[in-house]
């Protein structure tokens, strides 16, 4: 009976020390692959002791403002260039620790079936965001639908459009508001995670979509103050397995890449 008490409290020992040394952070994402994504690593990570709490944003904005100010730990839905210039205009001290995955962004169109059905003065909704907008600009540039002015760089406007050969009228709209913009223009440039959320397939949908390449690879962004952490560490060594390898690209079928 001693015995058995002894094991007992050693297991019950064991047990609280294991909770008492996980930790739990909270990760900014956006609705859909993101959210998806990071629950499949919340499992992986707890095996390293650490808790992950997903926060769904439903816009591009406050994401980066909550990690800013610490409510937030981490966050996971954007690139490069849209950290670098949020930085630029807000000053936040947040810092890429570790790629995810890429969503090459599409045109689409519920009247039209390819780009050459676009009429002459269409309308075309484009984000309004610098960094997304001035990529579909890229995008439409990349695909000879117009032309840019030498050396725009990743963020472009329509400011910076040299040459308009169908005189594409531009909308912008925010990037969570794309799809809802589809009935009222001729086509729409949408980013990834929310044409999957409209119902959209981004793989076969798009009437243009954007080569794999260039620096819109996705990442996973913390404060600069916490990028040394050892929880820092775990969570990007948790995304960086096979098995989320595997669950992305079998998951998406395509729509989303894995990019490190």
């Amino acid at each position: 009976m001693l015995l058995r008490s002894i094991f007992a409290l050693a297991g019950a020992v064991a047990i609280w020390s294991t909770a008492a040394a996980a930790e739990t952070i909270k990760i900014g994402v956006t609705p859909g692959p993101h959210a998806q994504i990071l629950e499949a690593v919340k499992p992986i990570a707890a095996k390293s002791g650490l808790e992950l709490q997903l926060i769904e944003f439903s816009d591009y904005v406050v994401p980066n403002a909550a990690l800013d100010a610490g409510d937030i730990q981490a966050n996971s839905f954007q690139n490069q260039p849209y950290l670098d210039n949020q930085k630029a205009d807000r000053g936040y001290k947040i810092e890429q620790v570790g790629l995810t995955v890429n969503f090459p962004i599409g045109v689409y169109s519920r009247k039209h079936k390819n780009w050459a059905d676009v009429p002459d003065g269409a309308k075309v909704s484009i984000p309004n965001d610098p960094t997304n907008g001035g990529r579909a600009l890229l995008l439409l540039r990349d695909k000879g639908a117009i032309k840019l002015k030498s050396d725009v760089g990743f963020k472009p406007t329509v400011i910076d459009i040299a040459d308009n050969p169908k005189n594409l009228k531009f909308v912008e709209v925010d990037a969570a508001q794309a799809p809802r913009a589809l009935d009222d223009v001729d086509a729409a440039v949408i980013n990834t995670n929310y044409a999957t959320q409209a119902g959209l397939d981004p793989v076969k949908d798009p009437i243009l979509r954007e080569d794999p390449k260039g620096p819109y690879v996705n990442l996973i962004a913390v404060r600069s103050a916490d990028k040394d952490k050892p929880w820092v560490k775990i969570l990007v060594d948790s995304y960086h397995t096979p098995e989320i390898k595997e669950f992305v690209q079998t998951k998406f079928k395509g729509a989303v890449l894995p990019g490190w």
